[in-house]
């Protein structure tokens, strides 16, 4: 998994990243894969204080973020976040931190090194068409979670 090392805020001066809100954080996810926006839907109805934007990697900004940022859709989502972008295992750990609350109970993951943590990430990611499947671009959002998509 590349290290994302970027200066903050380093898409907004590049003039491939169509603007967005960045005051809360961006959630980019696979908007095909039925893991994966299952678990962008979880996050919707569970995020009582809309603290995270949610859009496909699919969509114009999801993949200018994933170019801008030299990342392959295919390796992980991404997690924008005051700036800064995170991916794999450590993305899901500041997500947590963001969303706070009970969330900060599954910041003990932490615990595992995170070379384990992300191979294991890499093993579902590699295999989450095969294991999950593929559904109809973001069929798993509701009227209302769609509205959330950036």
């Amino acid at each position: 998994m590349p290290e994302v090392s970027k200066q903050p805020f380093s898409y907004r001066n590049d003039p491939t990243v169509p603007d967005f809100d960045d005051g809360r954080a961006l959630f980019v996810f696979d908007g095909i894969c039925v893991m994966c926006s299952g678990g962008a839907s979880w996050i919707m109805q569970n995020d009582s204080r809309s603290l995270v934007n949610f859009t496909p990697a699919q969509e114009a900004l999801g993949r200018a973020l994933y170019a801008h940022y030299d990342i392959e859709m295919d390796e992980s989502f991404l997690l924008i976040a005051k700036g800064r972008a995170y991916t794999a295992s450590r993305g899901y750990l500041e997500l947590c931190r963001i969303l706070g609350g009970w969330w900060h109970v599954l910041r003990i993951s932490a615990a595992i090194p995170e070379r384990l943590r992300d191979w294991l990430y890499a093993l579902i990611a590699r295999n989450r068409y095969g294991w999950f499947g593929k559904a109809e671009y973001c069929a798993l959002l509701t009227k209302e979670q769609r509205e959330r998509l950036l």
